[in-house]
């Protein structure tokens, strides 16, 4: 029986937008487990036939592409006809049908049928798309996280267009776990469609490489044959795991195996588990082999755990590790498994935390530093506050064993490590409270107190009142009086929480803060301990700052009036300078009176505006007067344009000990073409007698022309040279295409005045799309001490592109060097390629490149001009074959007699098949 059709879209709609949520108990009546969003559809017909209820989304003429579109929690169904089966609870994909899941899978076919309440899918001659894997089956089911397919067709070749594909199989039966692996029953591999090979199973991994098989074969003098095997699996759809397996043919225990797991929330108020197992052959000790195996473990849980009233789960970490692999026999880490477990919880009171640590089968005779904690209680009330009280408080209780204090004499006769429970108690409570205006009144306690089963304790207190005071027209002066108690005694049974020695004292201090005006103020302050001596009594501390133009100054004071003592003093201060400019006055809003002042005390001192006078200097009561600096900077109409000069004067022993000029100039005939700038540093020191300086001529911020020295200007009377002097010109900049640079010089010696052994260095390097050339070369010009021209070195590299066909790159560098004493020294010239390849990529076909490559690696040297073994250069040509879904190489280096065959696949290197050496052919696969 056929109802009415109801049309829910004529021409004028283009889209539906239709939920399970809004069709009601129509769609899909009373299911929880699917939501059903309609994409795109024609029409919607709702139809009986017998019992069953049918719900038929359709197409008509204004449909896009004569499809409906369907979303499935999020996963996309396309069909030409979608019908919906209330009485099933299925939904039916008829013609042309296209499901897009979220494991990133593609199936396609004529039918599809999935079941709403489980999730299962059924089909027949279904195409399934999984990365580059093709799957065709006669008969596919799929359920959450498997598919299983009978009479499946299957190749990584479905994406690159071969008719037939290269390779691929037959099996009678398939299943796919997305993201993991493909395994299949009973396999005929097929070659271009023909079968060639039967194997009753086969697995391929579809995860990323460290979850792929790896098998590692290796020769080694001492162990012989070795090989390390890594087997993935998996359990259920939260455990991974790798199988680990070891071989070594000369250890005693030749065979290791082990696990390596990864569980994501296998059990409740588990988040995660990971175990690493190995347990390893004893590696030989020197020559002597070792019987028994090394134990590697490393086990982890992290979790949560929901409690009642607790602001969040409690959460906790469980970490066992022991390392053995790689240590040596006398490691004292060998054999000791550490175990630690922490827990915490937060409540709307405190916080609490649980802590072990443990290291078992540990040697009991050596310290150990980091403390045992078997266990450790932390409870941290929350801070409470109320108007100006603030207390905050931490208990930490616990039993330890660690290293012994050497302080106290009878931790250390209990042996270097001492076992006992220990309280820790911390608190920190201040008040605060206004008194009178401008008077505010404060106190603190700080304390923490450890306390300990030996009955040794530990006490470190601060307490400390305070009383400020704000005063003045606008309480910019501040006087405060400050009373402190600090005590800090006891002996820990511990080393790791030892006190260095005992402190108990009772400062006392007076501050005081004037403004007398703006932009400037002066600061007191004393301190008076009344538990020290006289002779220990801290320093008074005067300051003086002014920041009012035209002038800037800071100095500090310390003078000890109890010893008579100047203890430090500092000066710092500027005079002039640029100004912040005041701004332009209007009838609406005139100048306050401040900027008003500001005005005229900017134009009273207008001649200072573009120079700078300042000065730095001090003194130490051990080091005496340090250098006294004054420095001159005039800076011109742009703050670009400035020019520095300093001295510095030694005053303990009269005289200067370092000059210097800094400049900076910048002049614009053209603002964008012609721009010049000018710079330079120099700095003499006279007493090393050192003269370094830079100077630089820099034109449209691109060319520049540079001179560098660093030169003695008192030499010794046997040396060959007085420093080193340079000149250069070129280009600047990494986003220039094209870079370029002359530099000459070397070391100079300032008696001669010329160069004793000049060099003239020239670089070029250019970047193009698809070319890059880069040459340099060094070549050697008569000095004084050098009396030969020639070329040392010379260097070529860059590579080319010709469209996607051909490919040029590679190095070549020359050098010369010369022993011995002239005219009798022997020149050693070296040429060498590295390397120099050529690429050139043929395409026979849509579906193949082929690659034809040739490099040299090739090294010539010549002593004294004549040629040396290995003679003539020998090229290494290689022939690579790329069919999408695989690639082969053909290799031969003539230059080591090497030659060589192999294959890649997917996700894989190439594997080398077949060599042949001087040695001999081999299999590298099958032999080590």
């Amino acid at each position: 029986m056929k109802r009415p059709v109801r049309r829910l879209m004529r021409h004028g709609l283009a889209r539906l937008s239709l939920s399970v949520a809004l069709l009601g108990g129509m769609l899909l009546g009373g299911a929880q487990a699917a939501t059903v969003k309609i994409v795109d559809a024609g029409t919607l017909e709702l139809r009986r036939i017998g019992e069953q209820e049918l719900v038929v989304i359709g197409t008509d003429d204004a449909s896009p592409d004569d499809v409906v579109e369907v979303e499935l929690d999020g996963e996309k169904l396309r069909a030409r006809r979608i019908e919906f089966n209330r009485t099933a609870r299925t939904l039916t994909l008829v013609g042309g049908a296209r499901y897009a899941t979220a494991e990133g899978q593609t199936l396609s076919g004529e039918d599809l049928v999935i079941d709403l309440d489980g999730g299962a899918l059924t089909g027949e001659d279904v195409l399934v798309s999984q990365g580059k894997l093709l799957i065709r089956g006669e008969e596919l089911e799929r359920v959450p996280g498997q598919l299983r397919a009978m009479g499946s067709y299957f190749t990584p070749c479905g994406g690159c267009g071969q008719t037939p594909d290269d390779y691929a199989f037959q099996a009678e039966q398939l299943l796919l776990y997305p993201g993991d692996r493909l395994v299949a029953y009973r396999v005929q591999v097929l070659l271009a469609g023909h079968p060639v090979l039967y194997l009753p199973a086969l697995v391929l991994p579809l995860n990323e490489p460290s979850r792929q098989p790896r098998l590692e074969l290796t020769q080694d003098e001492r162990d012989g044959f070795t090989a390390a095997a890594d087997l993935p699996f998996a359990i259920g759809d939260h455990t991974l795991g790798t199988t680990l397996l070891r071989f070594y043919q000369n250890r005693p225990d030749r065979f290791g195996a082990g696990v390596d797991l990864r569980s994501y929330s296998p059990l409740p108020y588990v988040d995660r588990a990971d175990l690493y197992l190995l347990a390893d052959p004893k590696p030989f000790n020197g020559t002597t082999p070792q019987e028994g195996r090394d134990l590697d473990l490393d086990f982890s849980v992290r979790g949560r755990v929901p409690l009642e009233e607790a602001l969040s789960p409690l959460d906790y970490d469980l970490n066992i590790v022991r390392r053995d692999i790689g240590r040596s026999v006398t490691d004292p880490s060998r054999g000791v498994t550490s175990v630690k477990f922490g827990a915490r919880v937060d409540y709307p009171l405190f916080t609490g935390q649980l802590n072990l640590y443990n290291l078992l089968g540990y040697d009991p005779t050596r310290s150990q530093y980091t403390p045992l904690k078997w266990p450790e209680v932390v409870i941290d009330p929350k801070p409470y506050r109320s108007g100006g009280l603030s207390a905050d408080v931490r208990l930490t209780a616990g039993q330890y064993t660690a290293a012994s204090n050497p302080d106290s004499p009878s931790a250390i006769r209990q042996g270097p490590n001492i076992t006992t429970t220990r309280l820790e108690e911390q608190h920190d409570v201040s008040y605060t409270r206004p008194l009178w205006d401008g008077a505010e009144f404060s106190v603190r306690n700080r304390f923490t107190g450890r306390y300990y089963g030996t009955g040794a304790r530990t006490v470190d207190l601060s307490v400390e009142a305070r009383l400020n005071q704000r005063f003045g027209a606008e309480d910019q002066h501040n006087l405060s009086l400050t009373s402190g108690y600090l005590r800090y005694e006891g002996t820990s049974p511990f080393a790791f929480d030892r006190l260095s020695g005992r402190r108990l004292s009772a400062p006392q201090t007076v501050a005081l803060s004037l403004v007398p005006t703006d932009g400037a103020a002066f600061s007191v302050a004393h301190t008076h301990d009344l538990l020290a001596e006289r002779d220990r009594q801290a320093a008074t501390a005067f300051g003086v700052r002014v920041n009012r133009y035209p002038l800037q100054l800071s100095s500090d004071l310390n003078h000890n009036f109890y010893t008579g003592t100047l203890e430090r003093w500092t000066l710092s201060s500027t005079l002039g300078g640029s100004v912040v400019p005041v701004r332009t006055p209007t009838a609406e809003r005139p100048l306050t009176p401040e900027e008003a002042e500001q005005l005229r005390v900017q134009r009273a001192y207008a001649w200072l505006e573009h120079l700078a006078l300042s000065t730095n200097w001090g003194y130490t009561d051990r080091g005496g007067f340090q250098p006294l600096t004054v420095r001159a900077t005039v800076t011109g109409a742009y703050r670009t344009d400035n020019i520095s000069v300093y001295a510095t004067h030694n005053v303990v022993t009269p005289g200067l000990r370092e000059v210097g000029v800094n400049a900076t100039m910048t002049k614009s005939y053209d603002t964008v073409l012609n721009p010049v700038t000018f710079s330079t540093a120099q700095r003499l020191n006279l007493v090393s007698d050192l003269w370094t300086g830079n100077t630089r001529v820099l034109w449209r911020g691109q060319y520049a022309l540079e001179a560098s020295h660093s030169l003695n200007m008192k030499p010794l009377p046997t040396a060959k040279d007085t420093g080193r002097v340079t000149l250069s010109v070129g280009t600047q900049g990494s986003g220039r295409a094209d870079n370029w640079e002359v530099a000459y010089g070397g070391p100079f010696d300032l008696r001669r005045g010329y160069w004793t052994e000049p060099a003239l260095r020239a670089s070029y390097t250019s970047t193009q799309p698809g070319e890059r050339f880069r040459v340099s070369g060094t070549y050697n010009l008569p000095g004084l001490e050098q009396r030969r021209s020639e070329l040392v070195q010379l260097s070529l590299g860059g590579g080319w592109q010709a469209g996607d066909r051909v490919s040029l790159a590679g190095e070549a560098a020359y050098t010369r060097t010369r022993s011995g004493t002239y005219p009798n020294d022997i020149a050693t010239d070296r040429l060498s390629f590295s390397p120099l390849a050529v690429g050139v990529r043929f395409e026979p076909n849509a579906q193949t490149d082929l690659y034809l490559t040739g490099r040299l690696n090739q090294v010539f040297t010549w002593v004294d001009g004549k040629l040396q073994k290995p003679g003539l250069p020998l090229p290494v040509v290689a022939l690579t074959l790329d069919r999408c879904c695989w690639a082969a190489q053909a290799e031969a280096d003539f230059s080591q007699g090497r030659y060589r065959f192999s294959v890649g696949l997917p996700g894989s290197e190439f594997n080398t098949l077949l060599e042949r050496s001087e040695s001999g052919w081999a299999v590298p696969l099958l032999r080590p």
